[in-house]
């Protein structure tokens, strides 16, 4: 597919300038096809797997709504986006910050853990763009600090996930609460749900569908490969031998539970591997700053759970692990969308136990790919990996030995008879008198018969 460039577009001299500072000179699918429909003012449902820009392509007609249409006096933001997590919107609300840098529009966000006196100044002063995640928005909204009635374009980041997370009431009550809004744009990794489909109905007022999805040459920038491991210890020796090795640069593990983050991470420091962890319950700043470390480069491993799978932008990791491998196969596929971003390559290595072997499966069915066994010699499996299910017909010999096993099991069964079973019980009676009355000739009896 072409590429085509910004300036095409119709978009103004600031926002070009700054997507040629951040290095962003043509589009991607999906802003070349999300770009000129927002612009037109339409409401959108838009599909695009992780990485694939998203993010721009929602903010620069954003952006170049607000430049068009001057705002005539100061007042509360005119763009509201929502974001499921604290991380994606702070990311968000960076990437906003960098568009418009050349105007003098003002970007602020609202997200959770983070002390109420801190958003005060955000209620106080001029803002054309707020980024913020959903409950602490809604909070400060039924406090009546934010107003919504200037909310001009309402863009929800990654819905699928928002309703996972149990968030949808709350949408639809901002929603609600900005109902003078002049444009809606939902994205979310998937078009395929129903949930995601009734949602848009309530929401959308005749949207255009909308999606892109990854060409083949960026599926094949990942290599992917598993190691089968015996257990527990086995597993953390693979995950220890193969970070240490050179091609490991920066790597994200990734577990299933918060429990399973910290006992991982003192595994790894105990092994003299520097490494940090992130999950959802962490407290904000040490979030940021968990964060901050990974991408400057002061620690090359993070242990995480799936909060950092889908809407971190980091920079250069080399290898995404599974540890634990998900349940389902687009959890898999943004887990390891975390690498091979901006045109690089990556590697995506699931560590296995026998347990995983279904999932693993589930995942191949879900790619419609095989993904590729690889073996350490230094730490082969000792146990054998589980057998295929054989397919066809059963041998002769399976046959016959079946057949032995019904006729045996047809002489061992007696037919047991109750005494119940012996009653006349509803069967019809004959008459007590009727063989006498024959013998007598009883006419009146044989003719009540005939």
């Amino acid at each position: 597919m072409i590429r085509p460039p910004f300036c095409e577009f119709d978009l103004d001299p600031c926002l070009v300038r700054a997507l040629e500072n951040k290095g962003y000179i043509s589009a991607t699918a999906i802003q070349s096809t999300v770009i000129p429909k927002a612009m037109e003012g339409r409401d959108l449902l838009g599909s695009a797997p992780t990485g694939t820009g998203k993010t721009i392509a929602f903010l620069i007609p954003a952006l170049q709504h607000l430049i068009d249409f001057p705002k005539k006096k100061q007042g509360p933001p005119r763009i509201l986006i929502l974001a499921p997590t604290r991380e994606l919107a702070v990311q968000v609300a960076d990437q906003a910050t960098e568009l418009a840098k050349y105007t003098s529009l003002k970007v602020a966000k609202i997200i959770g853990g983070v002390a109420y006196m801190n958003h005060m100044e955000i209620f106080n002063t001029n803002q054309d763009i707020l980024v913020a995640t959903t409950g602490r928005l809604l909070q400060y909204i039924k406090e009546e600090n934010f107003d919504c009635r200037a909310v001009e374009i309402l863009i929800l980041d990654e819905a699928d996930r928002m309703l996972d997370m149990g968030f949808s009431q709350d949408i639809e009550i901002i929603a609600a609460k900005t109902r003078w809004r002049k444009q809606t744009l939902l994205f979310s990794a998937t078009l395929e749900s129903a949930m995601i489909r009734e949602f848009s109905e309530r929401l959308l007022n005749e949207p255009i569908y909308l999606e892109a999805a990854h060409s083949v040459g960026e599926r094949k920038k990942i290599l992917q490969s598993y190691y089968r491991a015996d257990n527990l210890p086995h597993k953390i020796a693979l995950l220890c031998y193969l970070l240490k090795t050179h091609s490991v640069q920066k790597s994200i593990i990734f577990v299933r539970t918060r429990e399973k983050v910290h006992e991982l991470f003192n595994y790894l420091q105990s092994a003299g591997i520097h490494s940090g962890y992130l999950e959802g319950d962490m407290v904000q700043t040490k979030r940021t700053e968990a964060l901050a470390r990974f991408n400057s480069g002061r620690i090359q491993v993070l242990v995480a759970t799936d909060v950092a799978s889908r809407g971190l932008d980091i920079a250069d990791i080399s290898h995404v692990f599974n540890f634990d491998m998900p349940y389902t196969g687009d959890v898999y596929l943004h887990r390891i969308g975390r690498t091979a971003r901006a045109g690089r390559k990556g590697t995506a290595i699931s560590l296995i136990e026998a347990h995983d072997h279904s999932l693993l499966k589930k995942v191949e069915r879900y790619l419609k790919k095989k993904i590729t066994p690889r073996i350490v010699d230094e730490l082969r499996p000792i146990t054998k990996a589980p057998n295929k299910k054989k397919t066809g017909k059963p041998s002769k010999k399976v046959l016959a030995k079946r057949e032995e096993q019904k006729k045996a099991k047809k002489e061992k069964t007696k037919v047991k008879i109750r005494h119940h079973d012996k009653k006349n019980h509803g069967k019809r009676r004959k008459p007590k008198n009727l063989k006498k009355n024959k013998e007598n000739g009883d006419a009146s009896f044989s003719d009540n018969l005939a």
